[in-house]
C-alpha cells in the first residue's frame, strides 16, 4: 500500500547532505509524519548545506564516534520525546575513501572503520533505553519500524557473497567497513529483538562515489522513496536481515 512510514519519533544520522538530506526530506514527507525527528549532523547549523528546502538539524550529534557528543544526542531525544521513548535509529553516517588493493593503507582501514562500524555500534548501544522504552509503550506487539527498530544504511559492496562491482571498485576499506557493520546488525538483532526491537541493514543504492550507470537507482529521490516504502514493510521476520532500497533481500 501507500499509505507511507508511520512513526512518532526518529533519529537519523549523517544528516549533512546526500541520502541524509533525502531520507529527512522523504520523512517530512510522509501522510504521517514523525512528531519528532532528531536530524543529526556534523555541521548544525547548516552553511554546507546550500539551498535545500528543509528544516534546520534539531541535534548537533557532531560526531558518532565521539561517545561525549552521542551522549548529549541522547540527552536531547529523551527531552524530547519523554516517557514514549524512540521508535527509530536510522544509522545512516558514513565515509569512504577510494582504494584499491594496492594502494589500500591501515589509517584509510581504521577511519572508515570508525565512522562506518563503529559509529553506529557506539550510538546502538546509547539509544537502547530509549529503544526499549518505545519497545514497551507501544500497545502493539508486533516488532515494526512504528514500535522500535535500529536501520543500519549499509550497501551491497559490503556483501561477501554478491562481491558487487569488483572490477569498478575495489574500496577495500570501505567493503570491510560495511560487511562488519552487517555483522553487527544481525548481533543487535540476536540480543535486541527479543525486547521487541527490530534490527535490519539496508543498502539504499547510493553509495559516494557513485557506482557506474544502472548499477543502482536513478536519482536519490528514488532511492529514498524505495528505502521508507521498505521501512514501512518490515517485520519481526525481517529482523536480522539484509534489504536494498528495491525491497529485495540481500545476502550477506
Amino acid at each position: 500500500g501507500m499509505e507511507g512510514l508511520s512513526v512518532g519519533s526518529v533519529l537519523l544520522t549523517g544528516c549533512d547532505g546526500g541520502l541524509g538530506l533525502g531520507l529527512l526530506k522523504g520523512l517530512l514527507e510522509q501522510p504521517s509524519p514523525p512528531r519528532h525527528i532528531f536530524a543529526a549532523c556534523l555541521d548544525p547549523q547548516g552553511k554546507d548545506r546550500g539551498h535545500q528546502p528543509v528544516p534546520k538539524p534539531s541535534c548537533p550529534l557532531a560526531d558518532v564516534t565521539d561517545p561525549n557528543s552521542i551522549k548529549a544526542a541522547v540527552g536531547k531525544v529523551r527531552a524530547g520525546v519523554g516517557s514514549a521513548g524512540l521508535n527509530l535509529l536510522i544509522n545512516n553516517s558514513g565515509t569512504t575513501r577510494r582504494s584499491t588493493l594496492a594502494t589500500e593503507t591501515a589509517e584509510n582501514m581504521s577511519l572508515v572503520y570508525t565512522t562506518n562500524t563503529i559509529g553506529p555500534l557506539q550510538t546502538s548501544q546509547a539509544f537502547l533505553p530509549l529503544l526499549k522504552e518505545a519497545a514497551e509503550a507501544a500497545g502493539q506487539r508486533e516488532m515494526s519500524c512504528s514500535r522500535a527498530a535500529i536501520i543500519n544504511i549499509s550497501s551491497i559492496l559490503g556483501s561477501i557473497e554478491v562481491a558487487e562491482a569488483w572490477e569498478e571498485r575495489q574500496d577495500l576499506c570501505y567493503r570491510c567497513s560495511k560487511a562488519a557493520l552487517n555483522m553487527l546488525t544481525k548481533c543487535l538483532a540476536l540480543e535486541y529483538g527479543s525486547r521487541g526491537i527490530l534490527c535490519v541493514s539496508v543498502d539504499p543504492g547510493h553509495v559516494t562515489p557513485p557506482l557506474e550507470q544502472g548499477m543502482g537507482p536513478v536519482t536519490l529521490e528514488e532511492s529514498v522513496r524505495g528505502v521508507l516504502q521498505l521501512l514501512a514493510h518490515l517485520s519481526a521476520t525481517s529482523n536480522g536481515t539484509f534489504w536494498d532500497w528495491r525491497g529485495q533481500r540481500l545476502p550477506w
